[in-house]
């Protein structure tokens, strides 16, 4: 048996674009959950003690839009209307939603190239909170999408709607 730990340990397993379209996939699958939720119930309905989707959606859109722009400038903001953290800004429509959707991920489309390749390896404070290597904010940032898009699925399925295929996400 050959030992080939020494060349695939260095070996980039995922390319940028590659982990670019992973994460557009997703992005994706997820409006496509937020699209099938009925206006009221994106804003009233819950299980369990768990928020109401547009807050859930509103989380995903601050973090990715901030995300994406403090990975790539080093400020962690967004605009105020995509600030989930800012209870003044709130979006109050599902087609608002789904506007903000579009914009974000354009936003991301735009920035990423803008990465420097040694950038993925930094140790920055996301959000000026939580250090960790860009690479791992990505991860979280797809980690919690995904996580939110579950609980989207358990709504969706409360509801009595079909949700997407949690498989297709291009």
């Amino acid at each position: 048996m050959t030992n080939t730990t020494a060349t695939t340990m260095g070996t980039p397993v995922i390319t940028s674009n590659e982990l670019l379209k992973h994460w557009q996939g997703h992005r994706d699958l997820s409006r496509r959950v937020l699209a099938a939720f009925p206006e009221k119930d994106l804003y009233e309905f819950s299980i369990g003690g768990m928020r109401t989707y547009n807050v859930l959606a509103g989380e995903m859109l601050g973090l990715a839009s901030a995300g994406i722009n403090g990975i790539t400038t080093g400020k962690w903001e967004t605009t105020p209307e995509l600030d989930y953290f800012n209870e003044s800004a709130k979006i109050t429509t599902k087609t608002q939603f789904l506007e903000a959707w579009d914009e974000v991920t354009e936003q991301i489309a735009v920035l990423w190239p803008q990465i420097p390749a040694d950038r993925f390896q930094q140790t920055e404070a996301a959000f000026g909170q939580y250090p960790n290597t860009i690479i791992n904010t990505i991860l979280y940032l797809i980690d919690n999408e995904i996580h939110h898009r579950g609980q989207g699925y358990v709504y969706l399925r409360a509801l009595g709607i079909e949700p997407p295929a949690f498989w297709d996400r291009f």
